[in-house]
C-alpha cells in the first residue's frame, strides 16, 4: 500500500461550538472557513440554536455526556490538527471539553470566548464566564477576545484605543493562555488594528476596516481562520495575518450574498464563487 507523505496529507480541523441555522457563525462559519481554506472539517456540536441574521431566539443546550461522548468517539478515531473552541456556557461543559482535548491533545488549541453580543447584551452568566476564564483560556495557545470579551474576562471597561489594549495585555497574559489575540475591532476609525500578545512580544496585526453591516459570525470565522492556517502549518503571527487578510476579503465581498435582513454574513467561499 502506498502511504501519503504527511508533508501532503491535508490536516483535520476541528470547532467545537453551537450551530446556527443561518449558517453566518457557529458550527456552519467554522466548517464553511476550514474548507475554504484547505483544512478537514470535524465538528462537535455543543448547543442548537433558534436564530436568524436578526438576533437569538432560543438555545438548546447539547447535554454535557453527549458531548464527551462526541469528542471521546471522534478522537478514537481521527486525527486532530488544530481545534477551534466557540461558546461554552457551563463549567460542566468546560471540564469536559478539557478533559478530552487533554488526553489527545491537538497540536493547536484556539479558543474564541464568545460571550458579548452585538448589542452588548452578556450572553453566558457569571459561572459560564469564570468557566471560561479558569478551566478553557488555559488549555488555549491562543484565546481571541474582542474588547467587550476582553473586559468581561478581566472584570474592567473595555480599551477604547491602542494604549488601552496595550495596557490591557499583561492581565490577559495572566489568565494563562499561550498567547492573546486582542482584537480592535471596537475601536473607531478606519483602521482595525488587532494586537497579538505572546511570551515573547506583543505585535500589531494591522487591517483596514471594512464598511458593510454584515458582520455575522466574524468572531467564529476568524478564529476558525487561525485554526485552519495553523493546522496546515503556519506560524502563529503568519497565521494570524493570513487568517486577518483573508476575513477582511470575505467582509468586502459579502455584499455578492443576499442572506437575511439583519447583520447578514460574510463570503467564506469569495475566492471560489
Amino acid at each position: 500500500m502506498t502511504m501519503t507523505p504527511l508533508s501532503d496529507r491535508i490536516p483535520n480541523a476541528l470547532t467545537i461550538a453551537g450551530s446556527d441555522p443561518s449558517g453566518g457563525a457557529g458550527i456552519q462559519a467554522d466548517l464553511k472557513t476550514f474548507s475554504a481554506l484547505g483544512a478537514y472539517a470535524t465538528s462537535v456540536i455543543t448547543a442548537l440554536t433558534a436564530q436568524n441574521t436578526r438576533g437569538v431566539s432560543g438555545v438548546h443546550p447539547v447535554p454535557a455526556d453527549f458531548i464527551a461522548a462526541q469528542l471521546a468517539t471522534l478522537l478514537d478515531d481521527v486525527r486532530i490538527d488544530a481545534a477551534k473552541i466557540g461558546m461554552v456556557a457551563s463549567r460542566e461543559v468546560a471540564e469536559v471539553i478539557r478533559d478530552a482535548l487533554a488526553r489527545r491533545r491537538p497540536r493547536w488549541v484556539v479558543l474564541d470566548p464568545v460571550m458579548v453580543a452585538k448589542s452588548g447584551d452578556i450572553l453566558v452568566d457569571d459561572a459560564g464566564i469564570r468557566a471560561v476564564r479558569e478551566v478553557l483560556v488555559p488549555l488555549a495557545d491562543l484565546v481571541t477576545p474582542n474588547l467587550p470579551e476582553a473586559a468581561v474576562l478581566l472584570d474592567t471597561p473595555a480599551p477604547t484605543d491602542r494604549a488601552g489594549m496595550l495596557a490591557m495585555a499583561p492581565a490577559l497574559r495572566e489568565l494563562g493562555a499561550g498567547a492573546t489575540l486582542l482584537k480592535g475591532g471596537h475601536l473607531h476609525g478606519e483602521e482595525c488594528p488587532d494586537l497579538l500578545v505572546t511570551a515573547e512580544a506583543a505585535t500589531w496585526i494591522e487591517g483596514a476596516r471594512v464598511d458593510t453591516a454584515n458582520l455575522h459570525g466574524t468572531g467564529c470565522t476568524l478564529s476558525s481562520a487561525i485554526a485552519a492556517r495553523l493546522a496546515r502549518g503556519d506560524a502563529l503571527e503568519e497565521a494570524v495575518a493570513a487568517a486577518k487578510h483573508w476575513l477582511g476579503a470575505a467582509l468586502a465581498a459579502s455584499r455578492r450574498l443576499d442572506v437575511g435582513h439583519g447583520h447578514g454574513p460574510v463570503h467564506h467561499f469569495h475566492a471560489w464563487w
